[in-house]
């Protein structure tokens, strides 16, 4: 059995710490279930950072990657310093016969310095990369679900993705592979079953919880829905039209991560569904994130993470997208009465 390339300890690194795509993930099980050298890397590493798991995130300034490398760099150059003086002054001191007990101490105690360090300047980088990571991940994906939409209006004469709905039909019954459903992802899911989008890229990177079972071609065109929530964590509200001169015109916002008012809607279909809104929920951004905000795609394809739900619709006046204006009570019926209130569901 050939040893492991750096390609390859860099993937089950990767892995372990939790920042792989669906495909390197399938790669990295591959090769730690075929390869004796590649489990027991996997099995220290996973030893080794278990203790980042009984830590409870907190929400980390932009700028603190910055400060911890400089402060890094500065204790780095400090300490060297410090330890190349102390063995130098150790070294040519006389010292008694327990003095040996001392210089183990003393190792102990410099060797506990450096962990303490480490331990205060690196979790929570490493928290802020991967949430990084995960955002930027994200990003990719809703441009690559934006390229799709433009490829489908382009396939079908400037037409965007459309399923014949009534007035006051349910959007929230994401799911429902029923001739009545009328739910706001099922136009979407026109996206998949063309071939234009691929399911994956509905599942946002930083979404916790379980994971949905891959499907093949011949499941994903039986469906006339995404199969469950699980497979679509994003929020839309996409109209689209084309000018006579080709230009793709999109209301300002198509989609964003998951809307915080609806994360908990009925298993049930044929239940209904009520909500009334609260200063917490008007208050949460998407769960997508950890709840530090959410990606938004834009009509002209832009995509931003932005740490408010509110966007700027004039000069003096913002939109919550995840609310109706002037709406306190939702059914998971309603829709916008203005142009310029951008909601997003479910």
């Amino acid at each position: 059995m050939s040893p492991l390339n750096n390609e390859q300890k860099q993937l089950l690194f990767d892995y372990c710490i939790g920042v792989t795509s669906q495909k390197e993930t399938a790669e990295a099980k591959a090769l730690i279930s075929s390869n004796k050298e590649a489990a027991e890397i996997h099995s220290k590493l996973k030893a080794a950072i278990a203790p980042l798991d009984s830590l409870e995130p907190e929400p980390c300034p932009d700028e603190l990657v910055e400060h911890t490398i400089w402060r890094v760099n500065k204790l780095a150059d400090s300490s060297q310093r410090q330890l190349q003086q102390l063995l130098a002054s150790e070294q040519t001191r006389n010292v008694a016969t327990k003095s040996q007990l001392w210089w183990n101490l003393g190792k102990i105690a410099a060797a506990a310095a450096v962990i303490l360090i480490v331990l205060g300047t690196w979790f929570a980088p490493l928290d802020f990369v991967r949430q990084k990571y995960r955002q930027q991940r994200c990003q990719m994906q809703m441009g690559g679900i934006f390229q799709g939409l433009s490829n489908y209006i382009s396939d079908h004469d400037g037409q965007s993705p459309t399923v014949a709905t009534i007035a006051g039909a349910p959007w929230w019954k994401v799911g429902d592979q029923g001739s009545e459903n009328h739910s706001n992802t099922r136009h979407i899911y026109l996206l998949v079953k063309g071939g234009y989008v691929e399911l994956s890229n509905f599942v946002c990177p930083g979404c916790k919880g379980e994971k949905p079972v891959k499907l093949n071609d011949s499941q994903i065109k039986a469906n006339k829905d995404f199969p469950s929530r699980k497979y679509v964590t994003y929020s839309f509200q996409i109209r689209c039209s084309r000018t006579e001169s080709g230009k793709l015109l999109c209301r300002k916002v198509l989609m964003a991560d998951r809307n915080p008012l609806f994360e908990k809607l009925p298993k049930e279909f044929s239940r209904q569904f009520r909500l009334q809104l609260n200063r917490k929920l008007l208050t949460l951004n998407s769960i997508n994130h950890n709840r530090r905000g959410q990606n938004v795609l834009s009509g002209d394809g832009h995509v931003e993470f932005l740490k408010t739900r509110f966007i700027g619709i004039s000069e003096d006046a913002e939109d919550d997208i995840f609310t109706l204006q002037d709406t306190d009570i939702y059914q998971g019926c309603e829709v916008p009465s203005r142009e310029t209130d951008f909601f997003l569901a479910p």
